[in-house]
């Protein structure tokens, strides 16, 4: 299954109620989801695995605490 940008547009709340939708939908189905999304703490808190593009090109990939210290992660998206 497939999720492209499922919390654009949502208040925090709403968030939440996908967010907890995704992970029941994961734990009922028992079935990976490839979820596209920009919002990083979303991201985080959902995935198990992280995937993370620069400009279409794959930068790093692993668990969501070994992104966070991504040093190309870091300076794609913050900057030296």
């Amino acid at each position: 299954a497939s999720a492209d940008e499922p919390m654009a547009g949502m208040n925090i709340d709403e968030k939440e109620d996908m967010a907890r939708f995704i992970i029941d939908t994961i734990e009922l189905r028992r079935i990976p989801i490839v979820l596209v999304e920009h919002d990083m703490e979303v991201v985080m808190d959902i995935a198990d695995r992280v995937v993370v593009l620069d400009f279409g090109h794959k930068i790093a990939e692993g668990t969501p605490e070994e992104i966070k210290v991504n040093p190309a992660v870091i300076k794609a998206y913050l900057g030296e």
